[in-house]
């Protein structure tokens, strides 16, 4: 691989060498020693806090691999201030050789509200809810255990305090790999919770729903889904670790982030938000996440720090 892309390298003459996260700290090592192109690593998450999170107790050999990753890269890119603060506290980095690239989303403006319409008609034809009925949406790979966690929050900790109001809501979970014993969450249709499974046109969903929910506690980095669910101009309702990375005063009050494992509080902003009409343009939020105004930043950032990476 490396004497594979030390040819492309040579012949096209790159201004830098970017990499996407850590796990290439050798091949960063090889670069290093054999050209002369800067490298940067594009990190998603603090990968050994993830999988530190999650239970693995390889955990802390990759938190020296990472390390190493980070320290041998002229620059280093995070996806949140909170990954960013920890790496220049923990790995040692030097404040100036980090930068922060938001989660980047294709959507510029509210989408269309006849389409969220069409949508919400649709999904709730599908599963036989009324007109009025207001729709909450959670979706993820269910066998991923911080996505399978807040699941079950949503089951046991949080529709039992939703319940007790008088709400017309329905839960609807989207995402594959949902583990058997749950049974297709057959056992929750009566109380208005429905399982859709994998479903290929997942837009549709974010677009039909009235508010998301994001009670994840573990798993590390930003959780992309609730900013999709706000790039729809969804509201949504998240735990403080599952907001990681979304600056709640970039969202136009879509966004109520109440403390973790608090489900009472998180119950009562979900019904507070159902109740809240918000009119605004969601500009904050498009031009902190909006892929132009990413790239934008990304290209005023290397013309000003172009001495420290050397380009």
């Amino acid at each position: 691989l490396f004497w594979l892309l030390r040819k492309h390298a040579i012949k096209s003459q790159p201004h830098f060498l970017l990499f996407e996260h850590p796990y290439f700290a050798w091949l960063i090592l090889l670069c290093k020693w054999f050209m002369p192109f800067p490298c940067i690593v594009h990190s998603h998450n603090i990968e050994s806090e993830r999988f530190r999170s999650i239970g693995k107790w390889w955990w802390k050999g990759l938190w020296f691999y990472e390390k190493l990753a980070y320290r041998l890269a002229n620059q280093v890119w995070f996806k949140t201030p909170e990954d960013q603060n920890f790496a220049i506290q923990h790995y040692g980095l030097l404040p100036d050789r980090t930068f922060v690239v938001p989660y980047g989303i294709e959507a510029r403006q509210l989408p269309d509200p006849l389409a969220c319409e069409q949508a919400r008609e649709s999904v709730r034809a599908e599963f036989g809810l009324s007109t009025h009925t207001q729709i909450l949406f959670f979706n993820g790979t269910l066998d991923y255990s911080p996505n399978l966690e807040a699941l079950k929050h949503i089951l046991f900790d949080i529709h039992p305090l939703l319940d007790k109001w008088p709400l017309d809501c329905a839960i609807i979970i989207c995402g594959k790999n949902l583990p058997p014993e749950l049974e297709e969450l057959q056992a929750f249709r009566s109380k208005q919770i429905f399982y859709a499974g994998f479903v290929q046109d997942i837009d549709l969903y974010f677009k039909a729903c009235d508010l998301f929910l994001n009670p994840l506690l573990d798993g590390g980095g930003i959780k992309t889904k609730l900013v999709e669910a706000l790039g729809f101009g969804k509201k949504a309702v998240s735990t403080v670790s599952g907001a990681l990375g979304v600056p709640e005063d970039q969202c136009g009050g879509r966004l109520s982030v109440v403390e973790d494992r608090n489900w009472p509080a998180f119950a009562d902003a979900v019904k507070t938000l159902l109740q809240q009409t918000i009119k605004n343009d969601h500009a904050a939020f498009y031009n902190y996440f909006s892929w132009p105004s990413i790239a934008g930043q990304i290209q005023q950032h290397l013309y000003k720090s172009s001495s420290t990476i050397n380009i």
